[in-house]
């Protein structure tokens, strides 16, 4: 249970600002009090969600700083920001991240090493810069996937980067416990958002991943963001080092085949090859 107002006085850094989940966690906690600081690349996005969230909530006090969260002079810049508004930060939220869908035989190393920054370095720099200026008492809320613990062919590169980004958390937890700081993360599962706009089109791939979910629906951006205010604020004064499921349960069962949907994409020869099997 959550409580009224609780987050009155703290300030919150939410990156990846402009994207669903980022703007729907911005949101929460700034319906319960926090002054939030929206940090992403794209400037005018994030002008729009400003808007949106002040319309939302009257009198709530949201600033920006454009950048990007794979830059460590931006990252520093916004912490910057953040503690300046009250001369403290009490909550990191860092969403940024994501991957796409390629066989891993058909993977290259570049690829690889560019998913696991997106998902892992954006997350190590929000951490490495923010820590150090947080309250005593202040909570990292990052956004990992179902993927990090369930395996989902075809989706090698990001599954790693998000097991990953979990090591990241645990070890966090544990070594910067002498700040006073919790740090969880919360694994949602299928999500309407930008990225995963392309699977929302297709009523097939909704079905597909609607059989392995107990709950029948895919998530909304609302279901991420309740768990994520639920671990930045005090009802989980107690909880650190924890990676949540918030699923709809799907984690009870798998991912759905994909394997149709990436011979349309890869073309019958690539797929055979990778399947071994004839064209």
């Amino acid at each position: 249970m959550t409580t009224a107002n609780a987050l009155q006085g703290k300030t919150a850094l939410v990156t990846g600002g402009a994207g669903g989940i980022g703007a729907a966690c911005a949101r929460a906690l700034l319906a319960d009090g926090a002054a939030v600081v929206l940090m992403g690349r794209r400037e005018e996005a994030l002008q729009a969600v400003r808007q949106a969230l002040l319309d939302a909530v009257p009198g709530g006090q949201v600033s920006l700083c454009p950048g990007d969260a794979l830059q460590e002079d931006d990252v520093g810049r916004a912490v910057e920001v953040a503690h300046a508004i009250a001369g403290r930060l009490d909550i990191v939220v860092p969403t940024v991240g994501g991957g796409g869908f390629k066989p891993l035989l058909l993977q290259d190393l570049d690829g690889l090493r560019q998913e696991l920054d997106l998902n892992i370095g954006s997350v190590f720099l929000a951490v490495r810069h923010a820590a150090p200026v947080m309250a005593r008492g202040g909570s990292i809320v990052c956004i990992s996937s179902t993927t990090a613990g369930m395996p989902f062919p075809w989706l090698s590169a990001y599954c790693a980067g998000k097991a990953g980004l979990e090591g990241l958390v645990r070890s966090a937890a544990d070594e910067l416990s002498y700040l006073g700081l919790r740090i969880n993360a919360v694994r949602p599962g299928l999500t309407r958002s930008d990225a995963t706009g392309d699977l929302f089109a297709s009523p097939e791939m909704i079905q597909a991943f609607k059989e392995q979910i107990p709950l029948q629906r895919p998530g909304e951006p609302e279901d991420i963001a309740a768990s994520v205010r639920y671990l930045a604020g005090p009802e989980s004064f107690w909880v650190t080092g924890q990676c949540f499921n918030v699923d709809g349960g799907q984690c009870l069962r798998r991912h759905p085949d994909m394997t149709g949907g990436l011979t349309h994409l890869f073309g019958e020869e690539a797929m055979a090859g990778v399947l071994g099997r004839e064209a």
